[in-house]
């Protein structure tokens, strides 16, 4: 039988995309979907680390313009923000979704519909934003999706803390894994983003999605088809370790991988109260994480050198 594209349509043919989503809707009983290891009841109504139960919330979806270029594109990807997450970033820009859960209770029928609506808007995918704990509903949503005629690739857009079992069943499901590498120390990921052993826990799961989809592949138009491009966040004081994160991709994953170094990072939400997060990146420890990542050995990234935007104020 030939190989259909996206990925998931052959499971969808086999049926194995739907026994998958009762795997993993299962697994809501004895909650592991994510590396907190919560082993809650969820489908009995009971709130996990990331204060989801059973009940699917989604803030906002629309066409997104300002991923990276592989993954907007000329047309946009075709954004899904989820409500809650199973960090706790204490300066999660997105705080009034990912911490405090608004947005609208949806059924997965209504989510496969607006997989399929952003679809006909040509967007060039479906960007799930932090979609780990709502593994479950996602992939229900998606049977019926493609069942109706959904034919563009998964982008998976998440922390990059997941657990083996979770990705296993997303193996040929996403096309485009799109991971943070948040940190290199587990003191800062425990203290700042609540999430335990996140090193060890990132690195099996960038090594997990590159096993899957390889480092990024693009078409003659540079659009992501398929693959992993990873995502790093420079933080004030070095919060992030930003040149071991980086080292630690080109030296493990190799210097192909593709890597975004963002610029982007501003106190929000608790981070006004943390003297060590207070203050927006400066132009100075921007350019040091660059000269990192060409340090690295890395060969393909996207830096994001919005350095206008930065503070100059304590730069020499």
């Amino acid at each position: 039988m030939a190989q259909l594209y996206p990925s998931y349509l052959n499971l969808l043919q086999s049926g194995e995309l739907a026994r998958r989503a009762e795997i993993a809707w299962n697994m809501l009983a004895s909650c592991t979907i994510c590396p907190q290891n919560c082993k809650v009841n969820r489908l009995a109504g009971k709130k996990a680390v990331c204060k989801s139960a059973d009940e699917l919330i989604v803030g906002s979806w629309n066409v997104h313009r300002r991923e990276e270029p592989p993954i907007s594109g000329s047309r946009g990807a075709g954004t899904i923000f989820f409500g809650h997450c199973q960090a706790r970033c204490t300066y999660c820009q997105n705080f009034w979704l990912s911490q405090n859960g608004q947005g609208r209770v949806i059924t997965h029928e209504k989510l496969a519909q607006i997989m399929l609506l952003l679809q006909k808007r040509q967007v060039h995918n479906i960007d799930l934003v932090t979609p780990t704990h709502y593994v479950p509903h996602i992939l229900k949503a998606l049977v019926i999706a493609a069942e109706n005629g959904l034919r563009l690739p998964l982008v998976y857009n998440c922390a990059g803390y997941e657990n083996m079992e979770t990705l296993r069943l997303l193996d040929g499901v996403v096309d485009i894994y799109l991971p943070d590498a948040k940190y290199a120390n587990d003191k800062e990921a425990l203290r700042t983003s609540k999430m335990p052993n996140y090193t060890a826990a990132n690195r099996q799961t960038l090594r997990e999605m590159l096993r899957q989809v390889g480092p990024l592949q693009v078409d003659e138009d540079g659009i992501g088809v398929r693959g992993l491009l990873i995502r790093h966040l420079v933080m004030p004081n070095g919060i992030a370790g930003t040149r071991e994160v980086l080292r630690w991709i080109a030296d493990e994953l190799g210097p192909n991988t593709p890597t975004s170094v963002m610029d982007q990072y501003f106190p929000a939400w608790k981070a006004h109260n943390d003297p060590t997060l207070n203050r927006r990146l400066t132009w100075k420890e921007y350019a040091e994480a660059l000269a990192d990542w060409e340090a690295s050995g890395l060969t393909d990234g996207y830096p994001q050198e919005d350095l206008m935007e930065l503070d100059v104020s304590n730069d020499i």
